[in-house]
């Protein structure tokens, strides 16, 4: 689960400039703002669910991004591929209730510094 996120992040920290190109072009506001804060959460959160460090709401966190990313970038749903992405956003947040109802487990940070 944490890998979606890494690697998409990644991709848009080394492609900074053409992801904000793709946000403004999507209407997105403050890009300047919206850029940095997404590859945060992609590329941050995805690193912390990795590890298991504050699982449960980085896991939240990022859920809410999956579903809101589904309401903003996928849906025209005439377009398949955005129906599918759309449904898919979706998958990934449900999938990442699981981590917020059940944590990082006995291997995560949470674990072993005690953290819930």
């Amino acid at each position: 689960m944490a890998q979606l996120f890494i690697i998409s992040g990644w991709q848009k920290l080394i492609g900074f400039s053409g992801t904000e190109g793709y946000l403004a072009s999507m209407g997105i506001p403050m890009v300047g703002l919206v850029t940095p804060l997404v590859i945060l959460i992609e590329l941050g959160g995805g690193l912390a669910l990795l590890f298991g460090f504050k699982t449960r709401w980085v896991a939240a966190v990022i859920a809410l991004f999956s579903v809101g990313s589904a309401l903003v970038a996928h849906t025209h749903f005439a377009d398949q591929a955005q129906a599918i992405n759309f449904m898919k956003n979706l998958s990934i947040a449900g999938g990442l209730l699981w981590f917020v109802r059940n944590g990082g487990g006995t291997a995560s940070v949470d674990a072993q510094i005690g953290s819930k």
